[in-house]
């Protein structure tokens, strides 16, 4: 068995997915939990999720989708499978806060109906030219990706994304990925289908896309995952063993830690 699958071996004892759709946090002794060394207090990696404005009539507080569940899953699981020392309980902050700069690595979810203020867009492109780095994830087909791309335009008006190819270095840089992966979530994967259409999009390109954007020194500074639900497979880990095994191990786990290895080393 390779390294990652004897760390999930006992998945059974992992954790179920609440998430966005419970209104009342899950409780956190039924996560796993650990203490770093001392020392390494004030240098360690910290998932840290946005908290952002959904438009008017959106899907509620989308920023919350998955949380905490992915996000204490996701942590316990970087700190088992690499080197790094990761803050067992992640943050949750907005663009305007103050203390963002002391966070490298940023989390977005749930995208679709996003809407950022100009003093979120200035403050979140300060952040990635000075070395930060932003991952989102979970939105879905042609309207949301255009919903996102016009938002991002605020943040950089004069860059566009690029649409990784399977030869960049991101996909390979810890695990080897053979594909582009595809993760749904459970709900639509229950039904039969690796695209949600609950996001409104039915028709049009369905393939998943890792849109990037970069500094003038190529750098990857933000990662757009989209036709994708990287998040539900660390949310969903303890849920069902047969979603654990087709997307989880394989797909959101290690494209998850090459996605982190890849922003902390560049």
């Amino acid at each position: 068995m390779t390294t990652l699958a004897l760390a999930y071996a006992h998945w059974q004892q992992g954790f179920r997915g609440q998430g966005f759709w419970e209104q009342k946090l899950p409780d956190r002794s039924e996560f796993p939990t650990w203490e770093n060394e001392r020392r390494f207090k004030s240098d360690v990696f910290t998932f840290a999720r946005i908290k952002y404005t959904s438009l008017a009539g959106g899907r509620g507080n989308r920023w919350q989708n998955d949380f905490p569940d992915s996000d204490w899953n996701f942590s316990f699981r970087l700190q088992q499978l690499t080197s790094m020392k990761v803050d067992p309980n992640g943050k949750v902050l907005e663009l305007t806060d103050p203390d963002l700069f002391n966070y490298p690595f940023l989390f977005m979810n749930g995208v679709g109906s996003l809407e950022f203020s100009l003093e979120e867009a200035v403050a979140l492109r300060r952040h990635l030219n000075n070395g930060g780095f932003l991952l989102v994830d979970d939105f879905w087909g042609e309207a949301e990706w255009a919903r996102m791309k016009e938002q991002m335009n605020m943040v950089f008006p004069d860059r566009e994304p690029m649409d990784l190819p399977l030869s960049h270095s991101i996909f390979h840089i810890v695990y080897d990925m053979k594909l582009k992966p595809q993760v749904p979530d459970i709900r639509t994967w229950r039904t039969g289908s690796t695209f949600e259409t609950n996001h409104g999009g039915s028709h049009g390109d369905k393939l998943p896309h890792f849109q990037a954007y970069h500094d003038d020194n190529d750098r990857i500074v933000a990662l757009l995952c989209h036709n994708n639900d990287l998040g539900d497979g660390w949310e969903r880990e303890g849920e069902n063993s047969d979603y654990f095994q087709t997307f989880s191990v394989p797909f959101s786990y290690p494209m998850g830690i090459n996605i982190i290895t890849y922003a902390m080393s560049h």
